[in-house]
């Protein structure tokens, strides 16, 4: 099918996981036979092809685009009510749609692209499918938290302010969350009324691994990756590692950004005697350095992708009862669940571990097992099930076709 994919944000541009995401998504359709091409808002107006993917690059159809940058509240109003409708985002993507002719129009996330999106696909007659990648449609910081504390439901004046996404949220055919959690974000607050919803996590590719066959080493190395952000959970995980800097068998290696001033206070919270901080670091040089991954995430994540490129490595991982990331983690199976913000029961987890290092080779075996339910192949297919629901005209097509060329053979 010939699918045009609207994103949020597209590599360079990253602030997070939703734009690798992303560009997983397209990677993978090109790759199962779609003729796709990604749009997304980046400041400049050219088309190119951006790692095998071809991509058009719209100029600000916001007020500004580059929403992580700061800015005055005026601004940050304007911007915010344009997310609701933006006439002048209807207009141009509903050009771009007429230009490329798809079969169906993929959103990836919402931002700059706008809502409006939607109804110029309805309005070009195309079916609208969406990928659920945060709870920016409910809350307007996208998190759902309010101070320390994530929030049980949107509040009234999230409610307000995202209305009209909400509204126009009913020109989407079929909505994709990578987790059940935010599917039922979304649903439970009546987003997507005339929508069909489908669970599809994540892929993650990366090479073929083996399972740790040997007990490891002590003392036992356990990882933190991500961003520097106390939503992550890194104080939960400092007062943890206080909680064991006697113990001989425990160290931690912390990778992310070293900039911020939250993340270079981190250095006088976690005890200086067994914790390393190894700055940006790539996952595929970080994960063969550490015996499990903590993900100790108090930010009810909508998935949790690091918990699956940590299980693609044979990486076992302890994980924060916390959003999604309990959708992923089979408990003592593959990795193990604790309450978010509990320190104490994360280091009594920590402990348990590093006193059997025997364990390892077992979880490291079942992580593996765990990864290959996210191979693209399987990710690809449940994609294309989603399709042939929303276009049946095409998926007989494709069928007659295939059967006419067996018979000919």
């Amino acid at each position: 099918m010939r699918i045009l994919m609207a994103c949020a944000a597209f590599p360079p541009f990253i602030d997070g996981g939703g734009p690798i995401s992303a560009m997983m998504v397209a990677k993978l359709l090109i790759s199962a036979g779609h003729d796709l091409e990604v749009v997304n808002v980046s400041g400049e107006d050219k088309h190119e092809i951006y790692d095998g993917v071809p991509v058009r690059r719209l100029k600000t159809l916001n007020i500004d685009w580059n929403y992580r940058l700061p800015r005055p509240g005026w601004k940050k109003l304007i911007w915010h009510a344009l997310e609701n409708f933006n006439p002048r985002a209807f207009v141009v993507m509903r050009r771009e749609i007429r230009r490329f002719k798809p079969d169906i129009v993929l959103t990836d996330s919402i931002e700059n692209i706008n809502v409006a999106t939607w109804v110029a696909a309805k309005s070009c007659d195309v079916p609208v499918c969406h990928i659920l990648r945060s709870a920016f449609l409910l809350c307007w910081k996208a998190s759902m938290r309010r101070g320390n504390d994530n929030c049980e439901r949107a509040c009234s004046s999230c409610q307000v302010s995202s209305y009209g996404k909400k509204v126009f949220s009913r020109y989407v055919d079929a909505v994709i969350g990578e987790t059940d959690f935010i599917l039922g974000r979304h649903l439970e607050h009546g987003y997507f009324p005339n929508a069909t919803s489908h669970r599809v996590p994540g892929v993650v590719s990366v090479a073929a691994q083996k399972p740790r066959t040997s007990a490891p080493a002590t003392p036992l190395r356990f990882g933190f990756i991500g961003v520097h952000d106390p939503v992550k959970g890194l104080d939960t995980l400092a007062l943890a590692a206080q909680r064991l800097s006697d113990n001989p068998d425990v160290t931690f290696a912390i990778a992310g950004g070293t900039e911020s001033d939250y993340s270079k206070s981190l250095q006088q919270k976690f005890p200086a005697t067994n914790t390393r901080f190894l700055g940006w670091t790539k996952p595929a040089d970080f994960f063969p350095g550490i015996d499990v991954l903590v993900v100790p995430s108090l930010f009810r994540e909508p998935f949790g992708r690091v918990v699956i490129e940590a299980f693609a490595h044979g990486v076992p991982v302890i994980g924060a009862r916390s959003g999604g990331i309990p959708e992923s983690i089979r408990h003592g199976v593959d990795g193990f669940l604790f309450e978010a913000g509990d320190d104490a029961a994360l280091a009594l987890q920590i402990a348990d571990l590093a006193a059997s290092p025997e364990a390892i080779p077992a979880l490291s075996a079942t992580a593996l097992e765990a990864a290959r339910r996210y191979r693209p192949e399987i990710i690809a297919a449940g994609y294309d099930a989603i399709f042939a629901e929303l276009r049946p005209d095409l998926a007989v097509e494709a069928e007659t076709t295939i059967r006419a060329g067996g018979n000919a053979g």
